[in-house]
């Protein structure tokens, strides 16, 4: 069952993280951020990048590498066809779970950029685990703008893989600013993402446009493929 892109907002983790705030945001994007089990919605948005860019010629190894476990995406290109799939549900750890999961059509093979978000502990915050074996972890903090924009920030990453649990230092570390707004003339969603590091500057990033389509989550249930082959509990 599809929906259209109105209605009304109801209680997810990222209201749960923002609070009061949360109302200040438009209300195309208060709709787009109550995807969760309460509403009983998942979020599709279908559109295009209008740029997918890197920083300089030493970033692309990282890049390559991390695209190994559908981290960040190791081609830049412009007009690239995209994706993203907002779908909630119950993880192995009994955590109510949003995907984050982003296809770039690139030419020749599409890319993916993982990641699932659960709220973090103390409810003020937003945990965020990348890629296909959650092998990172960064808190994501969210702020309503003044034009009803969506400004979300991330602090340092975290890397696990078994006993191992060690903050990635800042030299090769990197944060994120993501922006995303509502566009009422063009009815779509913009966005505009960036990773920089504190050391060496912007590192990647992409900007585009889409619009969404909300299905009942239910009746969708989560396609496979789309959850990540391995959870982790810490956070």
């Amino acid at each position: 069952m599809t929906r259209d892109a109105g209605g009304p907002a109801t209680t997810s983790i990222f209201r749960t993280a923002m609070g009061a705030d949360f109302d200040r945001l438009h209300p195309r994007l208060q709709r787009r951020f109550s995807v969760g089990l309460a509403s009983g919605e998942a979020c599709t948005g279908r559109g295009t990048m209008d740029r997918i860019w890197h920083g300089g010629a030493w970033v692309k190894p990282f890049l390559a590498l991390g695209a190994t476990r559908n981290i960040l995406v190791p081609r830049a290109g412009r007009n690239i066809p995209f994706m993203i799939e907002n779908v909630p549900y119950v993880d192995g750890f009994g955590r109510e779970t949003v995907s984050f999961v982003r296809t770039f059509d690139l030419p020749g093979r599409a890319r993916r950029f993982d990641a699932q978000m659960v709220l973090g502990p103390g409810g003020d915050h937003v945990l965020d685990y990348l890629g296909t074996h959650q092998h990172l972890a960064t808190d994501l903090r969210l702020t309503a703008e003044a034009d009803g924009s969506l400004l979300i920030r991330s602090g340092e990453h975290r890397f696990r893989e078994g006993p191992l649990d060690v903050r990635v230092p800042e030299l090769i570390g990197a944060t994120a600013e993501v922006r995303e707004s509502y566009d009422d003339r063009a009815g779509r969603f913009r966005i505009q993402v960036s990773v920089v590091n504190r050391f060496f500057g912007p590192l990647f990033g992409y900007h585009g446009s889409f619009t969404a389509t909300y299905t009942d989550v239910q009746a969708r249930g989560v396609r496979p493929g789309l959850r990540p082959v391995r959870e982790e509990a810490r956070g």
